[in-house]
Parts: structure tokens; sequence; C-alpha cells
């Protein structure tokens, strides 16, 4: 899937306020074999297009003589409005696979959920692949329907990435389980025991003071 983002080249000294102040955001983009290039972007149809596509969606820039497939590769966030106020972006070399975090999409009805009550815990979100810019997915779908009792579990080797993708996460690490649902007044039971372990600590080291100020004074 690529999306394409209109841009100008940005030349002269035309401030950065009064950029914003024609709906334009500044950005740059830039690659192993790409020089730092400074170009001016709409506000608007960035913003759709970053809520839209994320940071894991070839983009097509195009303009003022420029057509670059490049992903979104940071962008800067007013600290007041939370809106975006600059981007870069990658380009990618043709025929060269790129590194990217995909979002994880869980699917499906977990039969230790839906029959046993159980509670599901998504532990990794994204996970890191390594893939040609074709093959890029907006996000991987994780199902969940394998998680039929409280042992099974879901690492990031069992998820389908795509054909040319190599898995750079930690094959072994946990994607999602499901855990026992907890009875009202556990924690606060935990919590209890904890604290009476905490006395009995404390006491114990008390104790053992008090017996090295006795033998010092022998």
């Amino acid at each position: 899937m690529t999306e394409t983002l209109q841009i100008r080249k940005r030349e002269g000294k035309k401030s950065l306020k009064s950029l914003r102040e024609g709906n334009e955001m500044p950005a740059v983009f830039y690659g192993p074999k790409e020089e730092s290039t400074p170009i001016a972007i709409n506000a608007d149809t960035f913003k759709k297009l970053w809520k839209e596509a994320g940071e894991s969606t070839v983009i097509e820039l195009k303009g003022d003589g420029i057509d670059k497939e490049v992903l979104i590769y940071d962008v800067d966030i007013h600290p007041v409005t939370g809106e975006p106020q600059h981007a870069d972006f990658y380009v990618m070399e043709k025929g060269k696979k790129v590194t990217v975090n995909i979002p994880l999409e869980f699917v499906g009805i977990s039969p230790a959920v839906k029959e046993l009550g159980a509670i599901l815990v998504k532990v990794i979100h994204e996970i890191e692949i390594e893939v040609l810019p074709k093959d890029l997915p907006q996000h991987i779908d994780v199902n969940i329907e394998t998680l039929k009792d409280f042992e099974s579990q879901i690492l990031a080797k069992d998820i389908t990435i795509p054909e040319s993708a190599e898995l750079i996460t930690n094959g072994d690490d946990v994607i999602a389980l499901v855990n026992e649902a907890q009875e009202e007044g556990e924690s606060e039971e935990v919590a209890s025991i904890e604290d009476i372990e905490v006395e009995k600590k404390g006491k114990k080291e008390e104790s053992e003071e008090e017996g090295a100020s006795e033998d010092s004074k022998e």
C-alpha cells in the first residue's frame, strides 16, 4: 500500500511561521544515498495521512521534480497543541530491505476468555521486521483463537509475516497470553501477606542488631 503526498522544495528564507500561517508544515527527507532536502507539505493532508497510514506505510513524495518512496521516520509534536509541526522522511533504496516496527492487531476470540473467564494479556503491541518496501504491511494480525487454556501463549515466532520479511524481534518473546481473573479481595490479601513478611524481616533485623550490640558490650 502506497500513499502519495504532494510536496514542494523549501528554498530562500521564508520563515517557519509564515509557512505555518499558509497551512504548510516544514519537513525534510534524507537517506543513505540522499542528501537532506528541506520541503514543505500541506499540514492537513499530512495529519490525515499520518493518522490513517502510520509510520509503516510507504509514502510517495511528489512535486518540484521529486519522486521518492519514503517512510515517516520522525514527527515533532507541538508540546501544547499536540499537533505535528515537523516531519522527517526516510528515503528507501529500491530493492533493499528496511527495518521497521509494525503494529499488531489482535483478531478472533480466545476460547480461554470465552469459556474459562480468562483475561487476555497483550504483552507486545508491535514487532520489528526487516522487509522489502513492496511487502511492507500497515499492520500484522495476531489470531488469539490459539489461546485455548491458561498454559497457551503466542510467541513472536508464531506470527505470520510477509514472505520477504525477517523477524528482528526475539522469536521467543511472548506476544499474548491469558491469566485467571483475580477474585475480589485477592490483591488485598497478597498485600497483607507482603506486609507481614516485611514486618517479620524488620523484627529479625532488629533482633540481629540487638544481639550484635550485646556482643560488643561483652
